[in-house]
């Protein structure tokens, strides 16, 4: 099989949802900095909301803080998406080390568990358990 049908084929990391709840700062090379906003994460990049779009490729630093992590990493931005207000950019993390990684692994992860341990069934509707013969109990 291909390399790149591979990639495409292999687990892609979880992705978490912020809906511009965290802060970002990102560096240009030039020294300007332009704040925005996570719109979602990943452990391999993710999407910023920004007021006006990046150029496509450019290299910046991210900084950012989630969970216990705080994340300050070099990153490529990737083609802007307009949206209703501002745009919609995903970057790439272009050398967050393995141990920051886990660490942003681990808060995505808990993250994740949080809201689904939230997420309750509507009152007044019956819930079912299915044993592994497939009938209800």
């Amino acid at each position: 099989m291909p390399q790149s049908a591979q990639r495409m084929h292999s687990a892609r990391p979880p992705r978490v949802k912020l809906g511009g709840t965290i802060l970002v700062l990102t560096r240009l090379q030039n020294g300007r900095q332009v704040r925005g906003k996570l719109h979602q994460l990943s452990t391999t990049g993710g999407l910023l909301q920004l007021d006006k779009p990046l150029d496509e490729g450019i290299k910046v630093e991210v900084i950012f803080h989630v969970g216990t992590s705080t994340i300050r990493s070099k990153a490529c931005m990737m083609f802007p998406m307009w949206a209703t207000q501002g745009c919609l950019q995903p970057f790439e993390f272009d050398d967050l080390g393995d141990p920051e990684r886990s660490q942003l692994a681990a808060d995505l992860d808990a993250m994740l568990r949080s809201s689904t341990a939230t997420a309750v069934p509507p009152e007044g509707r019956d819930t079912e358990i299915f044993s592994d013969s497939g009938s209800a109990s």
